[in-house]
């Protein structure tokens, strides 16, 4: 049987309907350099015929009886891609607002369980700030199914190099499914599973002890990651409910990467370093920045690491200082570089298997039950916070893409907020541009896009204190490459 990971299943237990656990995309398209004159119906049939055969597209969950262990994927023999992609049109005078606050609503809808998870909206009526005519294509799949990285592979069976190629993913032969278990054969399975469990405890306790001993001596020497419960207070540290704010953002990749030359730091430095000066002026301005540091939650794929083969989901996690108390944007940038490396040195000691390992459990019931009660006593108000934010960097094709023939213009991704942590900063580059991607609790923080206009301003910011005077960082100074050039 095709039986979820225990992390995989930990994205169904943490979901209410406040905290969805589906991962977004907006993706901006020009329908002129289709074959074809666009049309929806044209579409959609082109998406079911790439997706059909694409076991992540047309699988859905069954519960195991009474909870006793994680559910199974089976195959949605009634899978049809009308429930799936869905037509919609943008409002007068369809311009970025109307498109944020429709991306907002969407994001904010539960995927249906009895169906395969995932749902895409084409957006028709879209219009850029020259008035040019486009198409956007919103889509939401469960974290159940997909993380960044295998996501973004995903999203290749849907996208080509050239508009009349075939899509990057590779053809698949049709999977032949198993039999669909019945109720007494996921019984009798779980039971087996349940009895087995605690005994692969003894074979985790070890590597984790030495986990924890590890993490002790680096606080001792001040080279351990950002500690977890030690980040400030902010107004979008508390309770969410179910209501998204979204906004999009771009940057120069080029200019990126000339920083990280002038500097020698990396594309995650400069990134992670532009968000905390844009988290910075954010707060400042709304005079809510704390003296200490926001602390981030990072992402980090395990996929090449990993030791197990099943699962969807290959993260592990880093916690790291965003350095919003670091008025100056390059003394802000060394400082990321260092605790960065700190943060991967430390990650690098523990297993890579250990979120996974541990993530088994999870008890479906229990999970779901301690969620609720987390959510609805408010503990995250109480309790010291845990993170601020999540900040995924998801690496994209460096070439053009193609989306069902149309070029695409803009990739932004979204991912899921979190009760203590209503907002995730997703970035994706492509084609030479950073896609930024904000989604919080509309509650928590309304005016999402202020924070988002910060990102491209605080990079140019970030750039002119390079070239303004020696990096203080590593390598000397590059200028940026001219148009000639």
């Amino acid at each position: 049987m095709d039986r979820l990971s225990g992390l995989d299943a930990s994205f169904l237990y943490l979901e209410t309907p406040a905290q969805l656990m589906h991962v977004c995309g907006l993706i901006v398209l020009d329908p002129s350099t289709m074959p074809e004159p666009y049309s929806f119906a044209a579409m959609r049939d082109g998406i079911e015929a790439r997706v059909r055969d694409v076991p992540e597209f047309t699988r859905k969950l069954r519960r195991v009886p009474l909870g006793l262990d994680h559910p199974v994927w089976v195959q949605d023999r009634q899978f049809d891609i009308e429930r799936h992609v869905h037509r919609l049109a943008l409002p007068t005078p369809g311009g970025y607002a109307e498109l944020t606050e429709l991306s907002g609503h969407l994001a904010g809808l539960p995927l249906d369980r009895s169906r395969p998870l995932w749902e895409m909206w084409v957006i028709e009526g879209y219009h850029d700030e020259d008035g040019h005519e486009l198409l956007a294509v919103f889509q939401k799949m469960h974290h159940a199914t997909v993380d960044g990285v295998s996501g973004a592979s995903l999203i290749s069976h849907l996208c080509s190099l050239e508009p009349d190629a075939e899509p990057i993913g590779a053809a698949q032969e049709k999977k032949s499914w198993p039999h669909e278990p019945g109720r007494a054969e996921l019984l009798g399975r779980a039971v087996v599973s349940s009895t087995t469990r605690p005994f692969t405890t003894f074979g985790l306790l070890a590597p984790t002890v030495k986990g924890v001993i590890g993490t002790i001596g680096r606080a001792r020497e001040g080279t351990a990651m950002a500690a977890p419960l030690t980040a400030p207070r902010t107004s979008f540290n508390g309770t969410i409910t179910g209501h998204r704010a979204i906004a999009f953002a771009e940057m120069d990749l080029d200019v990126i990467k000339e920083v990280k030359g002038a500097t020698g730091t990396t594309v995650n430095d400069v990134v992670l370093a532009v968000a905390g000066g844009a988290l910075r002026s954010y707060l400042e301005d709304r005079d809510e920045l704390p003296d200490s540091s926001l602390i981030a939650t990072v992402p980090v794929s395990v996929r090449s690491e990993s030791q197990r083969a099943e699962g969807a989901n290959k993260v592990s996690a880093l916690f790291t200082r965003l350095g919003t108390d670091v008025e100056d944007p390059l003394e802000r940038l060394e400082e990321m570089a260092t605790s960065n490396r700190n943060a991967k040195e430390h990650h690098k000691a523990i297993s890579a298997d250990a979120l996974q390992d541990w993530a088994e459990f999870a008890a479906p019931r229990t999970f779901g039950l301690a969620v609720r009660a987390y959510a609805s006593l408010r503990l995250a108000e109480r309790h010291p916070v845990v993170h601020n934010l999540v900040i995924s960097n998801v690496p994209g094709p460096p070439v053009p893409l193609y989306f069902m023939g149309a070029r695409i213009e803009a990739l932004h991704p979204l991912g899921p907020v979190f009760h203590g942590a209503g907002l995730n900063i997703t970035v994706m580059s492509n084609n030479g541009r950073i896609g930024v991607g904000v989604i919080a609790c509309r509650e928590s923080m309304p005016d999402v896009d202020d924070l988002a206009r910060r990102f491209p301003a605080e990079l140019e910011r970030l750039q002119a204190a390079v070239l303004g005077g020696a990096a203080r960082v590593g390598a000397p100074v590059r200028p940026p490459r001219s148009a000639a050039d």
